[in-house]
């Protein structure tokens, strides 16, 4: 019965629909980016901590370099930080800029609801 269950269940999760295991954040930055680092001071220290952080890593990238070599972005990256969400190495959606930690939290949950299976306190 239990395979069952997790039969149907594949069968009606949304196909672009991202795992936790299969998910990460990149960050793009630059050297002398201000708003890199204030996100370096407010939230990148807590981050690896949250369910956020827990569902996808976070992997950084120099702009100026390109993506990792396993990543394609959906388009040029002209802003820094740009927080890129991306499952088995395509780009599933992105926030531009930081503004704040009371900003950044809501938006990024929201990133990763819309294209994940990412839930709040799932414990995944």
């Amino acid at each position: 019965m239990k395979f069952l269950s997790a039969t149907l269940f594949s069968l009606v999760l949304p196909a672009s629909l991202a795992l936790a295991s299969d998910v990460r954040l990149i960050m793009v930055e630059q050297p002398g980016c201000a708003y890199c680092a204030a996100w370096n001071d407010q939230i990148a220290p807590a981050y690896p901590h949250t369910e956020e952080g827990k569902f996808a890593p976070l992997e950084r990238a120099d702009l100026h370099m390109g993506p990792p070599d396993d990543v394609t972005y959906a388009r040029r990256v002209n802003f820094t930080p740009t927080f890129i969400l991306v499952k088995d190495g395509a780009e599933l959606a992105r926030m531009e800029g930081y503004v704040g930690e009371d900003f950044f939290w809501p938006l990024y949950a929201r990133l990763l609801e819309e294209h994940t299976t990412f839930a709040p306190g799932s414990n995944d």
